[in-house]
């Protein structure tokens, strides 16, 4: 049998074409209602990491579940994570950014806050920006910025850099680093690799961005607040940003969203890492639990955000990455 492990810890693209599948056997089907999408959402996505506490908690006036992991090789845990899961900014919720979350928190030793924050179209743009930044600064009462960590997936991604612009133009100080997962981050849907990669990525089409896009900003007026940077912040100045970690598939609609958002990060001076995995489709590290290809990609952003913590030496870095 093929190992789905390549050279340096890569994953082949055997491995990324069965997710693919996977991914097109699942998707929505056309007469399919928010709530119909939310629960099979739900029902489809990671539980957290055996080994890993899971309770009930409100952050910033919101939902939230911490996710608290064992001590990590001996290190003594320590830090906070906030976790932004993806779903377009419809779908999703705490639950289902808790495999993802609790990954990390063990990868790290942080204690993870995987966030409910409100959903569209019942609370479109700015009310998850707001909600985030409540939860972040609801974390500065509890840690220093240089021991809190940001993740997020998918629109989560988008949503974790808005809230750093939010949190930076409000004077607050920034998370120690901020890792990110196929991230939506232009809602103008100008990205080119939205037509390229049309038939190729076996989850989206153009439409269905589109009509994430259309709840979450509502109204005549979307396309000109869709150039809001808290709404498009590959599209904003980044400059003061931590250290970020970017990982996309190379065959996803948002490749060139994420591509571009690395780009604007170093042109504004933000230490950053990018990493394009050739064949895999979109948000790979939330089928976490289920295909080893998931465990490759978190190791890596794992590392990159205990680095960034500075809970890990170089040789540990090393031992991660392979």
């Amino acid at each position: 049998m093929e190992s789905i492990y390549g050279s340096r810890g890569r994953v082949s693209r055997a491995e990324y074409d069965r997710i693919s599948e996977a991914y097109a056997a699942a998707r929505f089907g056309p007469d399919a209602t928010v709530g119909q999408m939310r629960e099979a959402f739900a029902a489809g996505a990671a539980p957290a990491p055996a080994g890993v506490a899971c309770e009930r908690v409100e952050l910033g006036g919101r939902p939230a579940l911490q996710l608290t992991a064992a001590a990590r090789d001996g290190h003594p845990a320590g830090g906070a994570l906030l976790y932004l899961h993806g779903g377009g900014f419809v779908i999703g919720s705490a639950e289902t950014g808790a495999g993802v979350a609790g990954a990390l928190a063990a990868r790290t030793g942080a204690t993870a806050y995987s966030l409910d924050y409100r959903l569209a179209p019942e609370d479109p743009f700015p009310a998850a920006v707001d909600d985030t930044l409540a939860a972040y600064r609801d974390l500065l009462d509890r840690a220093p910025a240089d021991r809190i960590v940001v993740a997020g997936d998918s629109a989560g991604g988008g949503l974790a850099i808005a809230m750093l612009l939010a949190a930076r133009d409000a004077g607050m100080p920034v998370p120690a680093g901020v890792a990110v997962f196929s991230p939506w981050v232009d809602l103008t849907l100008s990205g080119p690799s939205i037509e390229s990669r049309d038939g190729d990525d076996p989850l989206f089409t153009p439409a269905d961005l589109t009509w994430y896009a259309e709840r979450y900003l509502p109204g005549p007026d979307r396309d000109v607040r869709a150039r809001a940077p808290l709404a498009s912040p590959a599209l904003a100045d980044l400059t003061g940003l931590p250290p970020m970690l970017v990982q996309v598939g190379g065959r996803e609609l948002l490749l060139d969203d994420a591509v571009r958002l690395a780009a604007r990060a170093a042109h504004d001076g933000v230490d950053i890492v990018l990493e394009v995995e050739a064949g895999a489709p979109h948000n790979v590290q939330t089928s976490v639990g289920s295909s080893p290809a998931a465990e490759v990609l978190l190791d890596r952003a794992g590392a990159f955000l205990a680095t960034t913590l500075g809970d890990l030496t170089r040789a540990e870095v090393q031992a991660f990455v392979r």
